[in-house]
C-alpha cells in the first residue's frame, strides 16, 4: 500500500507557512506570489491551523472584515486534519472527500515535515494506473517492439 512517504519522497517536504500574528492581506499577498491556495499556520514548527482561499472569502470577504487588520490566527481553519508518513493514502483520500477538503499538513514527532495535497494523491493514483495498464498490455500483447 503507498503511504503518504511514497508522495513526500517524490515532492520534497516544502511547505509554505504563515504565523497566526500575520495579516490576512500579507498572507494572501504571499499565496498569490507562490500561486497556492493554502499556507500552514504554525507557531515555530508546530502546525496550529490551515489558512485558504477559503478562509479569505467566508471569514473575511464575506464578513466585509478589513484584510490589513484582520490577522491569520483569527479566520483560519482550526483545528487541522493532519497525518504522518506512515498513513495509507487510500486513508488520506477519504479524508480529503469525506471533509471535503483538499490539503493535509504531514506531522512527525510533532513537527511540520510536508503536505500533501488531493492533487498529490490523484496524480500518485493516475501513475499507479498507467503502470498496471502498461504492465497488462505487456501481458496480453508481448513486450513492445524496441
Amino acid at each position: 500500500m503507498p503511504t503518504v512517504q511514497d508522495i513526500l519522497s517524490h515532492k520534497g517536504n516544502k511547505v509554505a507557512t504563515v504565523q497566526r500574528e500575520r495579516s490576512v492581506i500579507d498572507a494572501a499577498r504571499e499565496m498569490n506570489k507562490l500561486r497556492i491556495g493554502s499556507l500552514v499556520v504554525v507557531d515555530g514548527s508546530k502546525v496550529v491551523g490551515i489558512f485558504t482561499e477559503r478562509d479569505i472569502l467566508v471569514r473575511v470577504v464575506a464578513e466585509a472584515r478589513d484584510p490589513n487588520r484582520v490577522t491569520v490566527g483569527q479566520v483560519m481553519t482550526a483545528p487541522v486534519v493532519c497525518c504522518d508518513r506512515e498513513t495509507d493514502l487510500h486513508e488520506c483520500k477519504s479524508i480529503v472527500t469525506n471533509r471535503r477538503i483538499r490539503h493535509i499538513p504531514v506531522v512527525a514527532d510533532g513537527e511540520l515535515i510536508g503536505i500533501v495535497t488531493s492533487g498529490d494523491i490523484m496524480a500518485r493514483e493516475s501513475m499507479e494506473r498507467e503502470v498496471t495498464i502498461e504492465s497488462l498490455t505487456e501481458y496480453i500483447g508481448g513486450p513492445a517492439p524496441l
